[in-house]
């Protein structure tokens, strides 16, 4: 998972405070110099939610570059554990249970890319036409439907069991794998997938423009209704020694 770089990586983001709230607590990361993308939200309704996802943001932003993924991903992994600690011992001094933020993070190195999440944010592959939902919710409705227990009546919203300052313990899910040439990944906040079908998803993501598709996921979400902050990164996968490029004929 080393050496130089058969891809090129464009990105967009965007973020919205939504319809209904007055505070975006949502944040993202998006550097495709460096193969690094990220979406973290702050627990709504908690102490100082925007807070903790900028305090995310900021650590993954200092992330040490590297020629190989499992080095990124570790650097990553530590920066994190430290802001847990950090937001524990914060949400300690100003008496409140819980300063918190979910996260998903995107790395990209040589052929291959990694990603690790906690909490609801999400990652999706689009590829051949296909959209791919990359991670498990760390959530009780997840938790739910994992034990058979989970019913349409009533279900538990808007619960999370994993966050970064959630709980003294960090519990980090991780997975990696190959990317190929026209790839494109969506990273978002509940906001997104929350108002949005799979299939809608789908259908804005096929257009292969992340800037095109991240201004109209983001509008299609606020015409559901704008519940809740929206945020979303779009970043697509371009093989430079493909042979799809288009070349300059060397008779000119």
């Amino acid at each position: 998972m080393t050496g130089i770089a058969p891809f090129r990586f464009a990105s967009a983001s965007c973020s919205h405070v939504g319809l209904v709230r007055a505070v975006n607590e949502d944040a993202f990361l998006d550097q495709p110099e460096r193969g690094l993308w990220a979406v973290a939200d702050g627990m709504g309704g908690h102490a100082i939610g925007d807070v903790a996802s900028r305090m995310v943001i900021d650590a993954l932003s200092h992330v040490s570059s590297s020629d190989n993924l499992m080095s990124l991903m570790g650097d990553a992994r530590q920066r994190l554990l430290s802001v847990n600690r950090q937001l524990r011992s914060e949400a300690a001094s100003r008496g409140v249970q819980i300063i918190g933020s979910t996260v998903v993070v995107l790395f990209a190195c040589s052929d291959y890319c990694g990603w690790m999440w906690a909490g609801d944010s999400r990652l999706y592959l689009y590829r051949e036409g296909r959209l791919k939902l990359m991670t498990r919710d760390h959530s009780r409705v997840e938790e739910l439907k994992s034990s058979g227990q989970f019913t349409a009546e009533n279900p538990p919203r808007n619960v999370i069991t994993r966050a970064v300052g959630a709980r003294d313990t960090l519990g980090l899910e991780v997975d990696t794998m190959q990317i190929q040439h026209g790839d494109i990944f969506l990273l978002c906040s509940d906001g997104l997938s929350n108002a949005l079908s799979e299939a809608e998803i789908a259908d804005v993501l096929v257009s292969g423009d992340c800037r095109q598709a991240s201004n109209a996921l983001i509008e299609l979400a606020l015409q559901r209704g704008g519940r809740d902050n929206i945020s979303v990164v779009v970043t697509g996968v371009e093989d430079i020694y493909g042979d799809e490029k288009t070349v300059l004929n060397p008779a000119l």
